[in-house]
Formats: C-alpha cells, structure tokens, sequence
C-alpha cells in the first residue's frame, strides 16, 4: 500500500512557532538563573536570547548539528529550571531531525519522567514514537524499495503502541491524525510480518502453529491490507490439518472480505 503521511515538516513548523512565543517567559528566567552561574569560566554563552535565537535560526536552516551544540550548552547551564524544559523539547526534535534516535528517544523518556502533565507531553511522546518509526525503516528500504515483512518487527510494534497511547491519552491532540495515518501502516507492517511467520510454518509443517500466527494477525490488525492473506493462510492449514468444516467456514469469511469485481 501506498504509506499515508502528513506534512510532519508544517505540524513541527507551527509547534515551533508557539514554542517561540512561550520563549519570551522562559528566557526571562534564563537570564534570572544565569546571575548565578557567570561565575562560571567554562561558559561560552554570554548573551543567552543571542545564543537560543542563534539555534532557532539553525533550526529553521536545517543545521541541526549546529542548533544541538547550542541547546546542548544552554541545557547544561539551567539543568533544573523551566528553560530546560524548552531545551529538551527543542533538542529531542533536533535529534530526531539529525537521525539520533536513540537520544530523541532519551530525550523524550527524560522528559515525560520528569513532567508527565506537562501540556507538551503529547509532542515528546509523539517524538518518541516517530523515532522508533523511522528506526523501523533501514536504508535497503528506502533506497531500493526493499521489503521488510520478514524483519522482526520490534520497533514498528513499539512505535504503533505508543501512537495508540497517543490516541487514547490525548486524542485532541494536533498530532493525533498524523499519529492515526502512521498507525495504518504499521498495522500493515505488522500483519504482513505475522503471515511471513506463518508461511514459514506452513512450509516447515507446522500447521498449528501457522494457524495460531494467522489467528494473530487478524485478531491483532484487525483492517489491514493482508487479512485477506490472513484467511488463505488458515484454510490451508486447516485443510492439511484435516479440519475441512472449518477451512470451508474460513472460505466462506474469506469469500464475503474479497472486493466485488467490477
């Protein structure tokens, strides 16, 4: 199927904008906390607006790299105050833009532990959950369009656990239909992976087990592309099983799922 995405690009736009505009309150107590710390001689940030103005403007020209270095530096000199709650929000992005997942990942999970009312808490556990999204996704499949059905599918499970845990806690959320599109196709990832099990248990000879795979599959992704798979798998295990009523039941569900011809 063709994968349904959003302009994630727009959605994090408009977040950063309303980030920028509750900046004005947190740099206020930057600058508070920053009389205590200009003792400090490793400092190299003098001018912290300068300095967080400096990273959005490397933000927004795609240098990640340079944007992380500054927010990295800030969030060390206001480790405990409420800027560096806007840093992580800030950096978890940056990560995730510049292929670090595991520290957007972090970065959110610091975060969620440490401010699990926070009204942001919706954007760090929807970080989290597009870094395990594109963790799932490795460089043969986006260059040669190679297919993944048969990879273990851990962090597309985890990535759709944490969209439906999106869904279900903030499901006003601005993200919550780009979190519902992605899901579809993790559904499909998913699904496809359990019928890739329970074919190599059909040729293996193990036919409960096979049976029990494409039980999962529909039970578990419930709507996605390969059910109708789903069900020819199990009329076949059925039939080898020697269990013809219910291969012939499974046929007649199979029969009423297939698309009208034309």
């Amino acid at each position: 199927m063709n994968f349904l995405t959003m302009n994630v690009f727009s959605i994090f736009g408009q977040n950063f904008a309303d980030l920028a505009r509750q900046s004005l309150v947190v740099i206020v107590c930057a600058f508070m906390i920053g009389a205590c710390a200009n003792n400090d001689p490793q400092s190299e940030i003098q001018n912290i607006t300068e300095a967080y103005q400096k990273a959005q403007d490397y933000m927004e020209a795609g240098n990640y790299r340079k944007a992380i270095q500054v927010f990295e530096v800030l969030r060390a000199r206001f480790p405990f105050s409420e800027f560096s709650k806007q840093l992580n929000l800030e950096l978890m992005y940056a990560y995730y833009k510049m292929g670090q997942r595991e520290q957007a990942i972090d970065t959110a999970d610091q975060f969620l532990r440490e401010n699990p009312t926070h009204e942001k808490a919706d954007y760090a556990l929807y970080i989290k959950a597009l870094s395990y999204f594109e963790q799932d996704k490795n460089f043969l499949e986006r260059w040669f369009r190679k297919s993944t059905a048969g990879r273990p599918p851990q962090d597309a499970e985890l990535s759709f656990s944490l969209f439906a845990r999106l869904l279900e806690r903030y499901p006003s959320s601005e993200y919550a239909a780009d979190a519902q599109q992605r899901m579809v196709y993790l559904k499909n990832r998913l699904s496809a992976y359990e019928n890739e099990v329970a074919r190599w248990y059909i040729r293996s000879g193990a036919y409960v087990a096979a049976l029990n795979r494409a039980k999962n599959a529909i039970e578990l992704y419930n709507g996605a592309d390969s059910n109708v798979e789903s069900l020819e798998i199990m009329i076949e295990a059925y039939e080898e099983l020697g269990m013809t009523e219910l291969a012939n039941d499974t046929r007649r569900v199979l029969a009423e799922n297939q698309p009208a011809e034309s």
